[in-house]
């Protein structure tokens, strides 16, 4: 399998750029979130390279490199988690995400304005609450130990009773980087979820919020081709066209099929829109499925609210580099396992076989060691 890459070069001007195809936005995007091959590199690289993986629960960072990554094997990750090289935090769109050590310290601070406009939003729940007071408070307090956000909760109304419970550890999160200490997160090991700030955690100073322009640029490599509201949207920040524009002598551009001007690396991987993608079987809340303003690179409008019911995030799994269905795995106290396949469209023979195979890749690496039940069937929530 070859891939193509560009010959466009940098241009000031984009009203010649070559138009790219939903499908060949979504073939460059699947190659370097390494799902169109499996990669070799280090369990810490493939999460730097990644900007972090998405850790709403416990599981997904594990399912995540398991679809990306040659021979991945779970402890692996744990053991980065334990050994303080990779922590859980709030980040990008003021969601959990794991990320590494260098990366808590950087990506955190230049998501601050997000956290802010976050807080306002709770600003008429916090009646009274000094916000300096509260973030000393709250430094202080989960410094001494790892505390549980209902612990904190409790020091805060102490203080201020008649402010919104939830608004007031809203506001810890938002004002201070509370990472989540393990052994919350490990494989295979419980453990509530207990904060404390990332610079007691890591022995480290807190770095201060840097220019945001080696983060596009990160981003670029690891979901391009991309928009502004594309990186807006991952982000979780705003005004980032400047920013762009900034950059645009060292990019090369593109439009979708709509005319959106789309930014992208001059040497970064654009395959070919038919390079084989085999099928792969993604956690619930994949970055690769959330992180663009257009999903339609890899979700199909007739798919694009077909992965929760209610409250619940259901894994997914893709086929011929689209969002095809979802999946679940439940394993048995015998070490033997079940994992149901729930297909949203017809699949073709050879389709059906690549993915029951994938399937059965993806409960081995994550940890069934009896047999496997591999079905297709209906996916139910918990």
């Amino acid at each position: 399998m070859t891939t193509k890459r560009s010959a466009a070069k940098p241009s000031v001007s984009d009203t010649a750029a070559p138009i790219l195809s939903a499908r060949a936005l979504g073939r460059a995007t699947l190659d370097r979130q390494f799902l169109l091959r499996r990669s070799p590199v280090t369990v810490k690289a493939a999460v730097e390279h990644l900007l972090g993986l998405q850790a709403q629960n416990v599981k997904p960072p594990y399912g995540a490199l398991a679809a990306r990554l040659d021979g991945f094997d779970p402890a692996d990750l744990s053991r980065l988690l334990e050994d303080r090289e990779v922590v859980r935090i709030v980040t990008i769109r003021s969601t959990i995400h794991l990320h590494s050590a260098d990366d808590c310290m950087s990506l955190r601070p230049l998501v601050q304005p997000a956290r802010e406009r976050e807080l306002k939003m709770f600003a008429k729940d916090l009646p009274g609450v000094d916000l300096d007071r509260l973030a000393v408070l709250t430094k202080a307090y989960v410094e001494q130990e790892p505390r549980t956000p209902k612990q904190i909760r409790e020091l805060l109304l102490a203080e201020w009773p008649d402010a919104d419970p939830l608004a007031l550890t809203i506001a810890a999160r938002c004002l201070l980087p509370l990472v989540q200490a393990t052994p919350r997160g490990l494989w295979k090991r419980g453990g509530q979820v207990a904060l404390t700030t990332a610079e007691h955690w890591l022995d480290r100073s807190a770095d201060p919020a840097p220019a945001p322009d080696g983060t596009v640029l990160r981003y670029l490599a690891a979901f391009g081709p991309a928009s502004v509201k594309d990186m807006q949207q991952w982000s979780g920040l705003t005004r980032m066209k400047e920013v762009f524009e900034r950059l645009r002598p060292r990019l090369v551009t593109f439009r979708d099929p709509h005319g959106v001007e789309l930014f992208d690396l001059p040497d970064a991987p654009r395959p070919d829109e038919d390079t084989p993608a085999p099928p792969r079987l993604l956690p619930e809340f994949d970055n690769v499925l959330l992180s663009h303003a257009d999903r339609t690179r890899l979700v199909p409008l007739a798919y694009k609210d077909r992965t929760w019911k209610g409250n619940t995030a259901f894994p997914t799994f893709l086929v011929d580099g689209l969002l095809a269905g979802l999946w679940k795995l439940d394993e048995a106290k015998d070490a033997s396992a079940t994992l149901t396949l729930q297909p949203f469209g017809k699949l073709t023979a050879g389709q059906r076989d690549a993915l029951t195979q994938e399937a059965e890749t993806t409960a081995r690496t994550l940890g069934v060691t009896g047999p496997c039940d591999i079905r297709f069937g209906t996916v139910r929530p918990q």
